[in-house]
This record gives C-alpha cells, structure tokens and sequence, in this order.
C-alpha cells in the first residue's frame, strides 16, 4: 500500500497495489490494433505524451506512433500500429504488421530476406489492444478470432458504445468477454470515457499473463486440418518461424504467400507436403479451402455477434448527464465548452473582485494612506502595514473566489472534461491538459497557480507549467494594461498585448519541451461521473491550495515592502532611477524617472502603476509618453520578473535553482520583447 501527503493535516491517500510495480524495464509493450477507423489512433491521443515518437515499419511499413504513459503509479509503452483488417489474404502492409505483432525488430530465421531497418528499436508488444467499433462489431469480431490465436494477452476496446446505443443496439460486455476469454472495456474515446479503465485491464492481464480462449474452427474443418497439422509439428519449423502452431496452421491453410515463401525458403523438401496436405483437405470440403476457412470464421463471428447483441429502442441516454458531455467533450464542441466555462469563471471572479476589493484592500489601502511617518520607526511601520495590506489585497478580492470556484467545478466533474479537451492542444507546448487549471488559475494570481500547478504529473510537468505560468497576465498585470493600455491604446493595443502574451508562451512551452523531453511520459485523464461538491472536501482543498501565501508569501512579502520603503526613505530613487538607466532610458526608450517604479513591481504589479502617476507628478501620462513609450512600458512590465509573492512560491514548490532559471527567462523575454516591438513601432513611425 503506497501513501502518499504533504502535510500531517492534509487528507492521506491511499494507492492500492496489485503486485510488482511496472515501470521501467518492466513496463510492458502494448500494440494498439484495429480495422482503420474504429478509434484506435482517437486512444492512443487520449493518453499519448507530447514528445510520442514516430517511425515507419522496416522503413517501409506504415507508421506507427509510440510513448510512455504513466497509469498510477504503473507505466506502460504504448504503440499505435498502422491499421490491419483481417489475417486473410495479407498486403504487403498488413504483412509488415503482422511481422512486427509477432517479432518486434527481432526477425527470427524465417525472416532474413526482408527488409531490416537497422536503426530501429522494436521490441515485440506483450499485450495487444484490439480496438472495436460497437456500431460494426461483427467484422472486428473475424480479426479477434484471428487474433486468439497469437498466444498473447489481449484486451477488447468496445469503443463508440454511445453510437451503438442511439442506433439502439445494446452490447452485453460480460458475455462478450466470456465468450472470448479476454477483459472487454466499453469506451468512448473521442470523450475519454473509459480509456483510464482500459489501461488498468490491460496491467492486470500483463501480470497476470492471460491469454484469450482459444477460437478454434468448426469441427468438420478441424478434420480436414489434421494432415497439415502433421506436417507442421515438427521442432525445426516451430524453432525456424516462432510462431504459434495454430496461427501457423491457420496462416499455411489459408495459402499465406508469406508463410509459403518462407517455407519454400527454408524447407523446400516440406512444399509437396503442404501441397498434398491442402489438397486432401479441400476434397472433403465444397470450396476451396481458404475461402473455406474465411467463412467458418465469418460464420463464428455471425453467431457470437448474435450471442452477445440486441437490438432494443433507441436509447434516451442520461438526460443533463449526456448533453454536458456533448458540450464539455465533443471533438468539435468541447472547445467551446471550455471556453464558456474559463469566460464564466473570469466573469464571475472579476465581479466579485471588484466588490470585495471595494470593501477589503481598498478600504484598509485607504486609512494607511493616510499615515505618513517621517522617522525610520514609523517607515518601517507602514511598510509592514503596506505589506500586509497587499497580502489582503492578493488573497480576498482574488485568489479565494477563484480557487473556490474552480475547487468547487473540479469536485462536480467539470474541470476533468475541461482538461482532456484542452489536453492536444497543450501537447503543442510540450504539456498535458491536466495543467489547465493552473493556468486558469494564473489569470486570478500567479501565486496560487504555481502552488496548483505543483500538485501536477511528474517534475517535468510542476517546472514547465510553473515557469510559463509566471507569463501568465495575473489580475494585476491585466489591471495595469487595461487601465493604461484601455486609456491610451484604445482595445487594439490592449488586444495586441494579450495576444503577445500567447504567443510567448507557446514559444518559450516548445523551448522548455526540448530541454525537458527525456522525461515526457504519457498520462490518462480520468473522466469521473458528475457529482454533488461536497463542501467540506471544497473548503479544505481550498485551504490546502493557498496556504501557503500565510506561511511562506506573508513574511518575504513584508520583508521587501521594508526594503524598498527604506530605500525610498533614505533617497536611494535617485540612485535607482540612475542604476537603471541603461535599461529604462537606452533599451526601452523611456523616462529615467520610471526606475523606481519599475523595481517596485517586484513587490507588487500594482505598485508600478501607482508610483508611474507618482514618478511623473500627474495622472495624464499621454504629454509625458507617446504610444509607443506607452505600448513598450507595458510590454515590459507584462513579461518583466514575476512578483516576490510568485518567487517565494516557485522557491518552495520548484527550488532554488529553476526559480532563479524562471527569473532570469522573465527578464530576458521581457528586455527582448519591449525592445523588439519598440523597434517595430518606432520603424512603423518613421515609414508613417
């Protein structure tokens, strides 16, 4: 039983253990098969990491795609072959499919004369995944019989049951699975739905070491097998091909040009016997003998379609329960699902804010204000209470709503399916869906979404998202663009930024993927039932997930509000402003009074926007800067380095060294980009 907590007062799980763990060398091969079409590649997204690798067959073959996914605390390699429809009547596609089912890049004797890519690393798989279409399940039903006879553990994926159900065909999975002597999952893979459940089967047959019932053909063609059965049962053919008797039985019987040449290659004495053995066969039946077998098995497959199926009146579904989920996972839809849902939180945080603000922060900024010390004493004094009163400003107006909220739509299901949609396209930044709540969260408050983001998949995952995360506009940042860039740039500008925002962040998210991508293994996101929040589960994880801004933010934030206030109190701005220069005045093309105000950003965003009307002595800055001063400033100060509240958090949950690594790719983006995009505005001014 593994445990797992990160405090003595937080909540001890519980991972149940089913016996040695799987991962690393241990992790087993799983090969995802299936007629083209039914899902098998929609699965393999489901769960694939953002650094899957792709390569052909032999270098000649169809692609295949393969990652590593995590599956709680098991692993497993998963590969996405190319499409296969029967074992009856091989292509040359299907042939290099079926070499690579049996033998991974490991060709034994039999194999010599094909095509060998040398640089591949193929391994053959231990369980294999047939993914099944509910709607046609009879004609995947033939490739599992054929499939019984590799002697390897296989588990059904019965995906698309939804479709099945609307045209009002019901599927009795346990008798399926009793008839075929292999674990059947319903799934709904463009949905997610059962795709964590499939991979668990799929760790207890690979333990387990199961292999499905043997399918054999009907008596009368068993019969007329048994002379070619004879000639086949010899150690040297069993030691030359590698391969199940039955499967080769099957493959021989059927006239297989591969199998045959192969035979003829290595046995060509055995040739008239094979030929004499079909022949003796094929008197006994009324039609040739593959055509024989392909329809004894199509016939099998009839009946066990109709053992296991019934057609019933078309099914209601579960009311709310299926139109959400058409909503929240559609392939098409569920975009804008989650777009809803992020556009409905934003707006019901920000009303909330601004009334909350209105009668906390506001309010206490308000009577401290009012207190001007002269002595040292007394600055130190209001600086604890400005500290303190930014630390209120952070946490009631903002960062309580919002982790309420979003605890409270996690707890209902909803934040489940908001990640899985939302799961492709963060792979293009090198990260899973299941970080989109942190970055939700990041629009509130940096702070809280770091902290969020380090309860995240693997180290590779907490570093990622909390270093683009700081590049994330917070309610601040977003204040001071929209208050300057609202008032001066008019929505374009304003537009402009946030946009800028969004492409850094993609391109910093492929960046850091590279640097990160030896350790990018895949993860299933679970898809739970809707639910009723329980409210005492919401109000601790809430507690759990901002805690730290009492223990950790609280002191550093008070300490460098005392910093900066003795510094200003002693006349050190003139020092500043003039330490600063080189970046304020030459880079930036600013005033080189916009120094203090620039380095007190790092306190709080906020800061920088009152102490820019305080610097230059007026609350109409437009006589004192242009748009371009304007757009750069704010560009700067949207990229320039996170908050002390944000690196005291990414201090504890990241370390030392990747917080300052943080820093210095903030600074860095910022000084290029304010740079750039001054450069862009001043050409465009010149050519205007």
């Amino acid at each position: 039983m593994a445990q797992s907590g990160t405090k003595s007062t937080s909540a001890v799980q519980t991972i149940p253990l089913h016996g040695p763990l799987l991962r690393g060398e241990r992790r087993p091969r799983v090969a995802l098969i299936g007629r083209y079409g039914v899902g098998k590649s929609t699965i393999f997204d489901d769960a694939s990491s953002p650094v899957a690798r792709h390569e052909r067959l032999a270098g000649v073959g169809g692609a295949y795609q393969e990652c590593v996914v995590d599956v709680g605390l098991d692993q497993i390699a998963l590969v996405d072959l190319p499409s296969i429809d029967s074992l009856h009547h091989l292509s040359a596609h299907d042939q290099v499919v079926l070499m690579y089912l049996l033998w991974g890049d490991q060709w034994p004797l039999v194999a010599p004369h094909e095509v060998h890519n040398e640089d591949a690393d193929f391994p053959a798989p231990d369980v294999l995944i047939q993914v099944v279409d509910a709607t046609a399940l009879e004609k995947d039903i033939e490739l599992c019989l054929e499939l019984s006879l590799f002697g390897r553990p296989l588990v059904i994926a019965l995906n698309r049951v939804d479709e099945a159900r609307k045209k009002g065909l019901f599927i009795n999975v346990q008798a399926l699975s009793e008839r075929l002597g292999a674990p059947v999952i319903p799934t709904i893979a463009h949905m997610g739905k059962g795709i964590l459940e499939l991979f668990e089967a799929v760790l207890d047959v690979a333990r387990k070491n199961t292999c499905p019932l043997p399918q054999p053909p009907t008596r009368h063609i068993a019969e007329s097998l048994k002379p070619l059965k004879a000639v086949i049962s010899r150690p040297e053919i069993e030691e030359v091909f590698q391969v199940p008797r039955a499967l080769l039985l099957s493959q021989l019987a059927e006239n297989d040009d591969y199998f045959l040449h192969a035979l003829s290659t290595h046995f060509p004495a055995l040739v008239p016997e094979i030929a004499l053995a079909r022949t003796q066969a094929e008197q006994t039946l009324p039609r040739p003998l593959s055509d024989e077998l392909h329809a004894d098995r199509h016939h099998r497959a009839a009946l066990l379609f109709e053992a296991v199926s019934s057609p019933r009146g078309v099914d209601s579904g579960e009311g709310w329960r299926r139109w959400l989920d058409e909503l929240f996972l559609h392939p098409r839809w569920g975009l804008l699902g989650s777009l809803l849902v992020f556009a409905l939180v934003l707006l019901i945080v920000f009303e909330m804010s601004a009334f909350l603000d209105s009668w906390t922060s506001a309010r206490l900024a308000n009577w401290v204000q009012q207190w001007e010390p002269a002595s040292t004493a007394g600055v130190v004094g209001r600086a604890v209470a400005d500290g303190l009163v930014g630390l209120v400003g952070i946490v009631a107006p903002y960062m309580l709503p919002l982790v309420l909220l979003l605890v409270t739509l996690e707890e209902s299901g909803v934040m489940h399916r908001v990640a899985f949609v939302v799961d492709r396209g963060f792979h293009r930044i090198g990260l899973h869906g299941g970080v989109a709540v942190p970055f939700l969260i990041g629009l509130g408050c940096n702070v809280p979404a770091i902290s969020a983001a380090a309860t995240t998949g693997s180290r590779r995952e907490r570093v990622v998202s909390a270093i683009l995360i700081t590049f994330v506009p917070c309610s601040a940042r977003s204040a001071i663009i929209l208050a300057i860039g609202g008032k001066y740039l008019g929505g374009l500008g304003v537009f402009s930024i946030f946009m800028l925002t969004l492409i850094v962040i993609a391109l910093l998210g492929k960046l850091l993927a590279r640097r990160y991508s030896d350790s990018a293994p895949g993860m299933v996101q679970e898809i739970p039932p809707y639910a009723l929040p329980v409210w005492g589960k919401v109000w601790r994880k809430t507690w759990e997930r901002t805690e730290d801004i009492v223990t950790i933010v609280t002191p550093l934030l008070v300490i460098g509000s005392i910093v900066l206030a003795l510094l200003s109190h002693f006349g050190a701005d003139a020092l500043i402003n003039t330490a600063l220069i080189p970046i304020t005045s030459w880079w930036l093309g600013l005033p080189v009074v916009l120094g203090v105000p620039i380095l007190f950003g790092v306190l709080r965003k906020e800061l920088s926007l009152l102490m820019i009307y305080q610097a230059l002595g007026t609350l109409e800055i437009m006589p004192l800067l242009d748009h371009v001063q304007i757009f750069t400033f704010l560009v700067f100060l949207t990229f320039y380095v996170p908050c002390l509240s944000t690196f005291a958090v990414m201090l504890k949950t990241l370390g030392r060294k990747e917080a300052w690594v943080s820093v210095s790719i903030s600074l860095v983006s910022a000084l290029l980009m304010a740079g750039a995009v001054r450069l862009l505005l001043e050409v465009a001014r010149a050519i205007g």
